[in-house]
């Protein structure tokens, strides 16, 4: 147990959690960070960036998310191995306790614990992620020039993955588990109009084919007759959806339908005072490593202007 009381505690160590950090530990709140249960976030799972500023050729995942830590352990960040396990924002300062059984409490908190894509969850997804498999078109399209590629989802955001890919990609094909498509009817209707999408329906993957270095096709297996066919492709982008890393607040702060955090208008404040949130978790429209960066400067002003109004 640490009985002292910080000024600031920040959840998640992805693009925004580091980005709080470095800047609350510029303001001298010398910020403890709680790493959670995948330090670094998403991105370390990803093999290059290159739409990131300041990098023109590129950089690696990791290397960008190593870069980001450095710099926060410089600007007096400290940071502690464990996942948070339970929550008590219901009096200041607030508790939180971490699996082991460890608690820290604290008068400021900020949420940085990011959304985790939805995956197929079959082995050779895991195996090609990174080598041709995505969740991400805006990320990693730029990678499948003049490629077949597919998409698998049926709502707006599949579409506008599938509609998108069409700047790089030959073609796209256009996957859904489903007859019809849960899409609004203007995106179903643009989809359809485009020469370079064709739509395959009734389908889910049963698995995804390669060499061993990259995707070089799918299996798929028609749900209505059970039917296995072959469809070669070059690269697998999942369209069906993410969830947000936001359970462990149920019931103590404001969430939408689909659990992303509620902030207020122009600011990264909850509906409970003291408590802020940045990046994925809170973001349902953008999700990218920019915008992380920039709703984690936010909170980590908002949190010290907070701190300076409780003085």
């Amino acid at each position: 147990m640490d009985s002292a009381v910080r000024d600031i505690i920040i959840m998640g160590t992805g693009p925004a959690g580091y980005t709080a950090a470095i800047y609350s530990g510029r303001a001298n709140l010398k910020p403890l960070v709680i790493d959670g249960f995948q330090p670094g976030g998403q991105l370390m799972i990803t093999t290059e960036i290159e739409n990131f500023p300041g990098f023109p050729e590129g950089i690696r995942g990791p290397e960008l998310m190593g870069k980001m830590r450095d710099q926060a352990t410089k600007f007096g960040a400290e940071f502690v191995s464990g996942s948070v396990t339970e929550v008590d924002l219901s009096r200041s300062p607030f508790c939180l306790t971490l699996e082991d059984g460890r608690e820290y409490f604290t008068r400021s908190l900020i949420i940085a614990t990011g959304a985790n894509a939805k995956w197929l969850g079959i082995e050779s997804e895991n195996r090609y992620r990174g080598k041709g498999v995505s969740a991400c078109a805006t990320c990693d399209g730029f990678f499948f020039r003049d490629c077949n590629i597919v998409v698998v989802g049926g709502g707006d955001t599949a579409m506008e993955e599938a509609l998108y890919l069409t700047k790089f990609a030959s073609h796209v094909t256009l996957i859904h588990r489903r007859e019809e498509f849960r899409a609004s009817k203007i995106m179903t209707l643009r989809t359809r109009k485009n020469a370079k999408i064709s739509t395959m329906v009734n389908q889910v993957i049963d698995e995804i084919l390669g060499d061993g270095l990259k995707v070089t096709g799918i299996r798929l297996k028609n749900v209505q007759t059970g039917e296995l066919t072959i469809h070669p492709c070059d690269g697998v982008f999942l369209a069906i959806g993410h969830e947000p890393n936001s359970k462990l607040f149920n019931g103590q702060i404001d969430t939408d339908d689909y659990g992303y955090i509620l902030t207020k208008k122009s600011s990264t404040e909850t509906n409970v005072p003291g408590v802020f949130a940045c990046g994925d978790v809170q973001d349902f429209t953008y999700r990218q490593a920019v915008t992380a960066v920039g709703t984690g400067c936010m909170a980590a002003v908002d949190a010290e202007r907070f701190l300076e109004s409780m003085r």
